[in-house]
């Protein structure tokens, strides 16, 4: 009979000779080394043996009630922090559960690395407990491969430092995003060589612009009569906001930008046009349709920022020629005719243009300051009476407004998706890069709530507000217990709708009705006491009954240094919409 691993194991140490140790040991060490801080996760039978490392090691664990908590907590942390965001996941059930934050997180070039424990390596293909194998043996980091950088499954325990090294490489390098490392159980629990995580991933140098290119860029700009530069998500993860702001400056060029480029210049720049798309503002697609042209870096044009690609609306190229800026050379020429495409860090790229642009003359821009002040007064004014309303329940714009006079400038403002997500991108003034925190790609409901966590986690100095809709606060309100277990002050603002808010008014519009997205009982709106259920978790809740109270609540929560859950009832009112969304001309009522 064979002896049990364990015994074989120390009989192969015995003969090599070789010092050993528990490979769960010095992964930890290792993560510690390459300086992770923080792992987020839920436990499982399979992760035991890397969390009885973890508990002796100095890397904080935050252990959460779902694995799509801890996905987006990873995610936010990442995002404020600017390092890589670690999750750790159980197999099965637990993986799946992350799926969505972690595809979050891919569609928004998020550095992650999912470390998730599997079966035993033994096992494969038998169908133990919880495995994922009805296409393949061992199959269940296929679920990942769609969104994942890579995904590698540990199939030797000599194998896992040599993979743990290339995630945070590849999770780091070119476009960031997700990688998934699947461990057997058994792997954890092996000996390894005390010098197997010798590898560190290299330090890379990004690539820039050469000055020849440069040149080139500069002087289109500099000689085009209605240049616009168009920021994107890369700037801000880049931390190229000065950089673009003294381009723009030295050649006076108005500066529109994505969702996620939102702060790149301070919100009362003279040259700032504002968001672009659908939820934008119509000064900003006026200048991008009417620009002779556009150089865009950072961004991949999604469709809601470029009104579906609609000619009529953001974009219109060509005519307009287009310049496109981009660590991800799959992206340079996907959805418009491009000119020049570039493939180089953010950073680097706008400081050689704003090097070559010094000083350098260029076309007259007319009143170009005095347009860009009218046009966004003119569409401010649409909401200008909202934003000191009295009603009750609360116009949306009045939240914005106490919230903006409440918070500090650097404050984080993680939305969710909704009216929060939409409005705050178009009308809520943001001067500090990098506070502006939302799910834009993947536009994941319940990624608010649980990004916030990960937001007070890396800079636990700083106030995380999050700003969210009740249906997606609902969707798992435990992130109040994580906050309350590890001691994260973090601030919730539930806007209550009592509904799906943007879908109502998208159905409402369209059929007449809003089936299936209002939330009721026995035909009368339904409203939980989120409040409530924050006191009963142990933390603050604010239930506001007037406009007037929101500001004080707001005050005292972030005074607080505890977990707070404001809710404010709201008036379920549509965004405004400038631009164009294709699905508009896809909806047809019937009889």
């Amino acid at each position: 009979m064979n002896p049990p691993i364990a015994t074989q194991t120390a009989v192969k140490r015995a003969a090599s000779g070789t010092e050993t140790r528990i490979a769960a040991y010095l992964l930890t060490e290792y993560l510690e080394r390459l300086g992770v801080e923080v792992i987020f996760g839920l436990c499982g039978h399979t992760v035991i043996g890397f969390l009885d490392a973890l508990e002796k090691s100095n890397i904080r664990f935050i252990s959460v009630r779902h694995e799509q908590i801890a996905a987006h907590a990873a995610d936010g942390y990442a995002r404020a922090s600017g390092k890589v965001g670690v999750l750790m996941t159980h197999l099965g059930p637990g993986l799946t559960n992350a799926a969505t934050g972690v595809a979050n997180a891919a569609l928004d070039s998020i550095p992650m690395v999912v470390i998730a424990g599997d079966i035993p390596s033994y096992y494969y293909g038998r169908h133990p407990h919880q495995e994922v194998n009805l296409h393949q043996d061992a199959d269940q980091f296929q679920v990942f491969r769609p969104f994942c950088k890579r995904v590698y499954r540990v199939d030797n325990v000599r194998d896992l430092p040599r993979i743990v090294e290339r995630a945070f490489h590849l999770a780091q390098t070119g476009r960031p995003g997700p990688v998934l490392v699947d461990v057997p159980m058994d792997v954890f629990s092996a000996d390894l060589e005390i010098d197997a995580f010798a590898t560190t991933p290299p330090e890379i140098a990004k690539s820039g612009l050469d000055p020849a290119t440069a040149a080139r860029i500069v002087d289109a700009l500099a000689t085009s009569r209605r240049p616009v530069l168009y920021a994107g998500g890369g700037v801000l993860s880049a931390r190229a906001t000065r950089e673009l702001q003294a381009l723009a400056e030295a050649l006076q060029v108005p500066v529109a930008h994505t969702l996620m480029g939102k702060g790149c210049l301070p919100h009362e720049h003279p040259l700032l046009l504002g968001q672009s798309g659908f939820w934008g503002t119509p000064i900003a697609n006026e200048k991008c349709r009417t620009a002779d042209l556009i150089v865009a870096i950072g961004t991949r044009l999604a469709e809601a920022n470029s009104s579906s690609w609609d000619p009529r609306f953001t974009f219109s190229i060509p005519p307009t020629r287009l310049i496109h800026i981009d660590a991800d050379l799959s992206e340079i020429g996907r959805n418009y005719q491009t000119e020049l495409g570039v493939c180089a860090d953010a950073k680097l790229a706008l400081a050689a243009l704003a090097d070559e642009a010094r000083g350098k003359r260029h076309a007259d821009r007319g009143r170009l300051h005095e347009e860009i002040k009218r046009g966004r007064a003119d569409f401010a004014n649409n909401w200008a009476d909202q934003w000191s309303s009295d009603q009750f329940p609360l116009r949306p714009e009045r939240i914005l407004s106490e919230l903006r006079r409440a918070a500090p400038a650097d404050a984080f403002i993680v939305t969710d998706v909704g009216w929060n997500k939409n409005g705050v991108g178009q009308q809520f003034p943001i001067d500090v890069p990098g506070t502006f925190i939302t799910p834009s790609g993947l536009a994941t409901m319940g990624f608010g709530p649980a990004a916030a966590l990960g937001v007070k986690v890396a800079q636990p100095n700083r106030h995380s507000i999050a700003l969210i809709g009740d249906g997606g606060f609902s969707a798992n309100p435990s992130v109040i217990a994580t906050a309350m277990e590890a001691n994260l002050p973090v601030v919730w603002v539930v806007m209550d709708n009592s509904a799906f808010g943007t879908i109502a008014g998208l159905e409402q519009m369209h059929y007449g009705t809003t089936f299936g997205c209002m939330f009721e009982c026995n035909g009368k709106p339904y409203h939980v006491d989120y409040a409530a259920m924050a006191r009963s978790f142990g933390a603050d809740g604010y239930l506001i009954k007037s406009a007037a109270e929101l500001r004080p609540a707001l005050e005292s929560a972030l005074a607080s240094g505890r977990p707070s859950l404001i809710q404010v009832p709201m008036e379920n009112a549509p965004t405004p919409t400038p631009g164009h969304w294709d699905i508009n001309d896809i909806y047809r009522k019937g009889e």
